[in-house]
């Protein structure tokens, strides 16, 4: 059975030690780097399942390498970080990572998180349906979304908080319900991934991502997607 890979970068040692033993004991494969270029030159060379990516590093930081990873692939990302500000969080999310953990964190909670992530990203495809609204058509069983025709590249967090939206076209999700679904259940009050992530889809989906005809904000409730 294919392992997953794991590429962890970090100029902390220490840290790329004892996370990637623990790692190793329980089956991941592990490469790592300890800086931001070695990191873009790896993800280049070879193949990754998952990327734990530091923000604080010599040469270009984390916020440089997530932005350069994510504009030539959907591999997950998952920040992690000393600067515990919600600027950083913020920032981290817009950019395209799919999830931010504050240093210093335990193994469980790192495991916890890993296992969400790649659960959205090895997701199989839900049946053959479609839905489509004015330009946008989503095709469920190819994991496919297009506008006007054209094809739209989603991450799979993207996807996956899309789909939770479309799939109730017309009702409204409350935060809670839309950090859950997609996240996880131990994600209550962590509404600035959500900001982040419909942030996000609307530069892609949106012909106007400031008057959004398709990704419909509730305030001080949640989000919609429009029914027709």
């Amino acid at each position: 059975m294919k392992k997953t890979r794991v590429l962890i970068v970090d100029d902390e040692p220490e840290t790329r030690k004892y996370v990637g033993a623990n790692l190793r004991a329980r089956g991941y494969d592990v490469a790592t780097a300890g800086d931001g270029t070695e990191a873009l030159q790896k993800a280049d060379e070879d193949y990754f399942d998952l990327v734990l990516l530091d923000i604080t590093m010599p040469g270009p930081d984390g916020f440089a390498v997530c932005q350069a990873l994510r504009q030539r692939s959907s591999v997950p990302i998952i920040m992690l970080s000393a600067r515990g500000q919600e600027k950083d969080k913020v920032k981290a999310l817009d950019l395209g990572a799919d999830d931010y953990l504050t240093k210093p964190f335990g193994i469980d909670e790192l495991l916890a998180r890993i296992r969400t992530v790649l659960r959205r990203s090895q997701q199989e495809p839900s049946p053959g349906e479609t839905l489509t609204v004015g330009e946008v058509t989503i095709n469920f069983g190819q994991r496919k979304v297009t506008r006007g025709g054209e094809e739209i590249k989603l991450t799979p967090t993207e996807y996956a908080l899309l789909v939770q939206l479309a799939k109730s076209a017309g009702k409204v999700l409350n935060h809670t319900t839309l950090l859950q679904r997609v996240w996880g259940p131990e994600y209550r009050d962590e509404t600035d991934y959500l900001w982040a992530y419909l942030r996000r889809l609307r530069r892609k989906l949106e012909v106007d991502p400031e008057h959004p005809r398709y990704l419909l904000t509730e305030p001080g409730v949640g989000y919609r997607f429009a029914a027709n």
